[in-house]
Order: C-alpha cells, then sequence, then structure tokens
C-alpha cells in the first residue's frame, strides 16, 4: 500500500506541527466509510442524504498511521465546529487522502458537492418506462423465435 509523509511545521499551530504518515486503504474499507454515512431512497435507490464532512473525516482517520505523541488529529477534532482542525490543514489532510486513495474527480465531487446540488445516481431505464415508438406493436405470436431452416442431420 502507498504511504505519504508530511512534515508540518508551525504555519497550522504549535498544536499540529510535526510528522504525519498516510497510508492507502482498501477499497473495501472506503465503501464501508460511503456506505455508514448515505442513505438512499428504498424506492429509487438515488442518495436521499449523506455526510460529506464526516466521510472526508472517517477517511482522514482511517488512513492516518502515524501522527505527533500528543495525538492531535482525532475525529472529534475534525468534526469539530468550534473546536476543529484549520480549514487550510483539513484540505491537505483531505487533498493527501484523495491522492493516496485514488479518489476520482467525480468521487471528489460526490464528497464535497451537497446530494441536493447534483444528481450523481442516474435512474435506471426499465421496460415499463420505455416510450412506444408508434410503430406496430409485436404481438406475442410475431415475437416468439422461429424455428431455423437449416435441415442439417445428427
Amino acid at each position: 500500500m502507498r504511504k505519504e509523509t508530511l512534515e508540518l511545521d508551525e504555519k497550522f499551530g504549535k498544536e499540529y506541527a510535526g510528522h504525519y504518515v498516510f497510508s492507502e486503504i482498501s477499497w473495501a474499507k472506503r465503501s464501508r466509510i460511503i456506505q455508514k454515512h448515505t442513505r438512499y431512497n428504498q424506492q429509487t435507490g438515488q442518495v436521499s442524504t449523506s455526510d460529506y464532512v464526516a466521510i472526508q473525516a472517517e477517511t482522514i482517520i482511517a488512513s492516518l498511521k502515524e501522527q505527533p505523541q500528543h495525538k492531535p488529529v482525532t475525529i472529534e477534532k475534525l468534526l469539530g465546529e468550534e473546536d476543529g482542525v484549520p480549514v487550510e490543514l483539513g484540505e491537505l489532510f483531505s487533498q493527501t487522502v484523495n491522492r493516496l486513495n485514488t479518489i476520482s474527480i467525480d468521487e471528489g465531487c460526490f464528497l464535497s458537492a451537497q446530494s441536493e446540488d447534483k444528481n450523481l445516481i442516474q435512474p435506471s431505464q426499465t421496460s415499463g418506462s420505455a416510450k412506444s415508438s408508434g410503430g406496430p406493436q409485436a404481438n406475442s405470436q410475431n415475437s416468439q423465435p422461429k424455428p431455423s431452416s437449416n435441415s442439417s442431420q445428427s
């Protein structure tokens, strides 16, 4: 599995200065994180709600293998609104983790966009919703396969 190391100075504050190692996570782990924070409509299968911040925060924590001894990065810090990590630091961690886990542009949009803004799951067209072309309709007798006229003997 691929790894990436970040050496942070005090740019984001003394608390966050130090050595961080991130490692690629498995596809299964990433899928479980996404499923945990995504709700789907039971009839259509479309995403009804998704907590993109929680998905990204858990992905960061799952990928974070080493950090300074006083453990400045926790799930609570990543999700905290009042006492959370600085925005620029969260973005740096997100970019690192997304690059390591080869998050595609579409997946990145999915993780950073509101589900109401963009419908990323297209409904499938079923035979019940296919429109008639207006031509003659085949009846069940005409739609049966015809026997082969090839008369080979075995």
